[in-house]
């Protein structure tokens, strides 16, 4: 059974610290990483031919933490594409090559198209110290509203324009060429695709909790992903 699993990163240190994160590349904390230990130990025996990550390292690290858990003797193999890159992505591209004939590789692939909403200004702030500035209602609109992004930042339809053409373009025609796909990524740019995926309305998406470390898995029936 070809199947999509799903991931929010595990607990980071600014998750811990009760920060708005967004964009800033924190890694997980030591919570996290046990986390990250029994969710890979969760899904272990699900096949996985293919694993696609934000840029962020919280993201990365899920991703690997619950492939070491894995029981197929598989390597993940982080992938570099050069085309439009600066001069280490190229560089990466060229030399980051395997010369002898290695068949137990899993692909990993990365995109800025899985990353976090952008949180823009309160991106570091405190969370009950920007409620105490700005008011529980302002700060409810900036995080779970549809349309409303915070100042400097996206809002989750901002997100959606990213991660869905990612999972129509990129993920879909894998999964139809029957490989079995991971993706960790984070928990608005998930909800943005569940909300693709399960068909939710904007008002139905507002109240979508995705929590970490717990694997979301959809199956492929009849051509259509079903959520498991």
């Amino acid at each position: 059974m070809v199947h999509l699993i799903l991931m929010r990163h595990c607990q980071s240190m600014w998750n811990a610290a009760d920060l708005f994160t967004g964009w800033v590349d924190v890694p997980l904390s030591s919570k996290g990483i046990e986390e990250a230990i029994s969710s890979g130990i969760e899904i272990s025996k699900m096949q996985i031919d293919e694993i696609h990550t934000s840029t962020l390292i919280r993201a990365q690290m899920t991703a690997m933490i619950v492939m070491a858990q894995h029981s197929s003797a598989a390597t993940p193999v982080f992938q570099y594409d050069s085309e439009g890159g600066d001069e280490n992505q190229q560089k990466m591209n060229d030399w980051a090559q395997t010369r002898g004939d290695v068949e137990d590789i899993i692909p990993v692939y990365v995109s800025w198209k899985l990353n976090e909403r952008m949180y823009g200004n309160l991106q570091g702030l405190n969370k009950t110290e920007t409620r105490a500035k700005w008011g529980d209602e302002q700060i409810h609109i900036w995080r779970r509203s549809y349309d409303t992004p915070p100042p400097e930042g996206e809002s989750l339809e901002l997100t959606a324009a990213r991660t869905i053409p990612y999972i129509q373009e990129v993920i879909m025609p894998s999964l139809n060429d029957g490989n079995c796909i991971f993706i960790t990524a984070h928990g608005n740019s998930l909800r943005s695709i569940i909300m693709y995926l399960d068909d939710l309305s904007r008002e139905e998406v507002l109240s979508l909790e995705v929590p970490t470390g717990q694997p979301i898995i959809y199956e492929m029936v009849d051509g259509k992903l079903q959520r498991k």
